[in-house]
């Protein structure tokens, strides 16, 4: 029976799949791929607050049942798929909903891991360079739309999945809600990830596991034929540093543009 459920609100292309892989390897801990749980909960929002027979009850009792149903649907969830006592949910969106998350989990227990924005822009970038035999259904040479690197990194920053995460990121800190969540920049945790890694375990006040981070099997799995060719949930079996490479890839100016748009995450985060 599962007795916590914990989430995992990382940025794209920022080791979140890499790190649901890693703590998989506790048999304790049930981890998933992307999730479509939240979208679950907020569609049931949705349905609980404009539908009419919920609106013509005492809304206190309705509320109160809005919130059992939450809970009850999502620890029922995964009773059904997982024997083990814990699991880690993994969704962007949890971040951008954090408050509707305490509303009927309260206190939740929120991992983001984050990456140098120039890093996670390159990569985006990299997907795009990578694919050329597939149609990225991003670029439109009749409108001279994201023809550039310059303006698909502008595509990038407002559209999913990079957008609306850093948007809800950005308002989660607007908010001090950031005091509530467990933040794991991506090159601490391939430097050295049995330090981050412990640092979770305190967070979610779990006994520490003896974690093999040179041999790491997926046990999580994606279709990324789903997400296009910017999806790509394949890990690498061993964590070790990544060479910098966004100066090749995005420029200079293009770096520099990233640093003077998002000043409040680099500050942060302590990224130069």
């Amino acid at each position: 029976m599962v007795q916590k459920i914990f989430f995992n609100a990382s940025l794209p292309r920022a080791g979140s799949t890499l790190l649901q892989n890693v703590m998989m390897q506790n048999p304790d801990i049930y981890s998933t791929p992307t999730s479509g749980i939240v979208e679950f909960l907020l569609q049931s929002r949705t349905i609980y607050s404009t539908g009419d027979a919920f609106k013509a009850q005492e809304s206190e009792i309705m509320k109160k049942g809005f919130k059992g149903f939450c809970r009850g649907g999502l620890f029922g969830f995964f009773n059904e798929i997982t024997d083990r006592p814990y699991v880690i949910d993994k969704s962007r969106a949890w971040s951008g909903h954090y408050r509707f998350l305490d509303f009927f989990e309260p206190n939740p227990k929120v991992i983001v891991m984050v990456r140098n924005l120039k890093s996670i822009f390159a990569s985006m970038e990299k997907n795009y360079r990578k694919n050329p035999h597939k149609d990225p259904l991003i670029v439109n040479g009749a409108e001279l739309k994201n023809m550039t690197r310059e303006t698909r990194m502008i595509h990038f920053s407002v559209t999913p999945p990079v957008g609306p995460s850093l948007e809800w990121l950005s308002d989660l800190i607007g908010q001090g809600l950031d005091k509530n969540v467990l933040f794991i920049r991506y090159e601490d945790f391939c430097t050295n990830p049995e330090n981050e890694v412990n640092r979770i375990y305190d967070y979610l006040e779990l006994p520490r596991f003896k974690h093999d981070f040179n041999n790491v099997e997926q046990l999580t799995h994606e279709n990324d034929v789903i997400h296009g060719i910017f999806g790509d949930h394949e890990i690498r079996k061993e964590i070790k540093p990544l060479k910098d490479d966004y100066l090749n890839i995005l420029g200079i100016d293009n770096c520099n543009v990233i640093k003077q748009n998002y000043p409040w995450f680099f500050d942060k985060f302590n990224y130069s």
